[in-house]
């Protein structure tokens, strides 16, 4: 069954892939970005079936103004796909309060203006699947990268409890969780990093900075095929809340299960002994 796809940050990158995937397989799609010049390039000028809107999603208002365009045009919506971030990398002490701010404007609360703009939509119609781009970053923490962590364990947490809460009105969540993928993730005009320097940080600062310019464009991950997955996704009646792509988030995420369970079982006794006894 066709249905309507709503993509933020799909101007480039994996949006722009999940935008064609959807497209390929007979959907209709509302595709956002800040630049509606850029996703007209990405993706072609709008026809019958697909939809350009400028949306900055630190902007309520443009996420509701949004919504409203999608609706007004498809009269649904029935998947979102909150895509729309970057990463901000660094050790922590050399950030500011105003570079966690805007992490979070972006990968969390953006993702809140989103959804908030959709739901009303999604609830009338007592169907729908939201997917929320998390990341590995989203299940384990790595230095130097302590502020996008933080943004993607928020969203984590976040997810997982709407889901349960709008499950019982035929809504579903995922949490796409990738690896490395080539996107331009860690391209020098997306990613961004701490401004402050420390001695005690700067040559593991530098060691990280290049490891990652060293990476950009060299990731196994193919965006094109994670953004088929979610073609698939969308159309399974049983839908995993969390969904881990790539060899190496799978890797990793079996490390920190294994992780979890020694902590646990090594401090199960004192866990426990916590209890009080009371009469």
């Amino acid at each position: 069954m066709s249905k309507i796809w709503f993509i933020t940050g799909a101007t480039r990158g994996l949006g722009t892939d999940i935008a064609k995937a959807a497209l390929a397989a007979g959907h209709s799609v509302v595709a956002t970005g800040r630049n509606r010049q850029a996703l007209t390039q990405a993706l072609g000028s709008d026809n019958d079936r697909l939809l350009t809107v400028a949306l900055d999603v630190t902007d309520q208002g443009q996420a509701s103004a949004a919504v409203e365009a999608a609706v007004a045009r498809f009269g649904t919506i029935d998947v979102l796909v909150n895509n729309a971030g970057y990463g901000h990398l660094g050790f922590f002490e050399e950030t500011s309060d105003e570079d966690a701010r805007q992490q979070f404007e972006t990968n969390v609360f953006g993702v809140f203006y989103v959804i908030r703009a959709a739901l009303p939509v999604m609830r009338q119609a007592r169907r729908g699947h939201i997917f929320n781009i998390s990341s590995i970053a989203g299940l384990r923490g790595g230095a130097g990268a302590s502020l996008y962590c933080a943004s993607k364990h928020a969203l984590e947490g976040f997810s997982e409890s709407l889901a349960r809460e709008i499950e019982p009105l035929g809504l579903r969540v995922t949490l796409v969780e990738p690896g490395r993928f080539r996107t331009d993730f860690l391209a020098p005009d997306s990613i961004r990093f701490a401004g402050k320097e420390i001695d005690d940080y700067v040559e593991a600062s530098r060691q990280l900075q290049s490891y990652f310019a060293q990476q950009n464009g060299q990731q196994a991950g193919d965006p094109a095929k994670l953004a088929a997955a979610l073609v698939r996704l969308a159309d399974e009646a049983n839908p995993p809340l969390r969904f881990v792509a790539g060899p190496d988030a799978v890797e990793q995420t079996e490390a920190k299960i294994d992780l979890l369970q020694g902590d646990l079982d090594t401090w199960r006794a004192l866990s426990v002994s916590t209890n009080g006894e009371y009469a």
